[in-house]
């Protein structure tokens, strides 16, 4: 598994800023003397300099070096009557405090450069060579994996279970389940080994990996069945080429004169659907869904869909960790109708 390099690595930053909860706690660990302005706190560039001991110039050089990613992320420069605002403020805040570094400043500066907490945070994580950075980017990586960890439970091996799609996706994909083992059963000749292989031809086509390579990369012990750890969408693509292909494989047997179908000729259907350009953005965001949410909350890393790794949205941790997400028992205490007919569906 890769090490995550917060210095090197984009998406690394951008998940831990994107995490709401994570930049909560991290913000109670400071203590700063500082200024709050729409809501915010601010850091002047002197003041995120005096932090991490350096002149005022390394600080300039960075904010022009990484202008888009710290934009994105919080810094922006103040002109106008919102520049008159924070001006007034700030030298309000200056009178209050004792440390005699902090000064008014100019009423008749044309602009300027503030930071908000998450931008600070940011540029924490991009300096090099800086000792209080180090230190500050251990604090914020060992808070993100602990946060992620309390709010999954303590485990995160089914944090994909606290997504409110889970369950009906996972019912459909048993049902599914069921259409694609009775076809290979009645349809296709040979022995037992035939689910396996066929579920593992599943599995290669939709994210790379074997049934066991995946159980390997989540750590799963015997206990664990593994569609109990996936995400919904990746159950709705596997129950939709199971169903697709169970059907498939009836008619391709009834075309000839009801004789089971031997594996080259499964094959032959399965490259038929791989190749169906219905299936092609389906698969390619299940592979996105999965690298990026296993790096993130799992810290497991699928190398063979490691160019599909990227930054997971905010929404994406509201989903698995805010207050919509739920432990399984209880959504399945909500949903006894729901699952009561999913169940009679499956039965039909």
């Amino acid at each position: 598994m890769e090490k995550k390099e917060l210095i090197k690595s984009q998406i690394d930053r951008q998940n831990i800023l994107n995490n709401e909860y994570a930049i909560n706690e991290i913000m109670n660990v400071f203590d700063f003397d500082n200024i709050s302005f729409e809501g915010k706190i601010r850091f002047l560039k002197e003041d995120i300099a005096k932090f991490f001991e350096v002149d005022i110039r390394t600080i300039e050089r960075y904010i022009e070096r990484y202008n888009d990613e710290l934009t994105t992320n919080g810094y922006e420069i103040l002109k106008g009557q919102r520049l008159k605002d924070f001006i007034f403020l700030y030298n309000q805040f200056a009178a209050e405090v004792t440390d005699t570094n902090v000064g008014d400043l100019p009423k008749t500066i044309p602009s300027l450069g503030i930071f908000d907490f998450r931008s600070f945070i940011d540029l924490a994580m991009l300096f090099s060579d800086n000792e209080r950075a180090q230190i500050v980017r251990q604090i914020i990586l060992d808070i993100s994996i602990d946060t992620i960890n309390k709010k999954a439970g303590g485990s995160t091996k089914y944090i994909n279970q606290r997504d409110e799609d889970f369950l009906n996706s996972w019912y459909t994909s048993e049902n599914c389940r069921k259409e694609f083992t009775n076809a290979l059963n009645k349809f296709v000749s040979g022995g037992k080994s035939k689910y396996a292989i066929y579920t593992d031809k599943i599995y290669k086509i939709i994210f790379k990996e074997k049934s066991q390579q995946y159980r390997q990369i989540l750590k799963l012990e015997m206990k664990d069945k593994t569609r109990d750890t996936m995400y919904s969408e990746v159950l709705d693509l596997i129950a939709g080429f199971e169903l697709g292909l169970a059907k498939e494989i009836e008619i391709s047997y009834h075309n000839k004169n009801d004789k089971p179908l031997s594996f080259y000729e499964l094959d032959q259907l399965i490259n038929k659907l791989e190749n169906n350009y219905f299936f092609t953005p389906l698969i390619e965001k299940a592979r996105r869904k999965m690298a990026s949410r296993d790096y993130q909350f799992r810290d497991a890393y699928h190398s063979e869909l490691s160019e599909y790794i990227s930054t997971l949205p905010a929404d994406d941790y509201e989903r698995f960790l805010g207050e919509k997400s739920k432990e399984l028992l209880e959504r399945i205490s909500e949903n006894q109708d729901v699952l009561k007919r999913l169940k009679e569906e499956g039965e039909e």
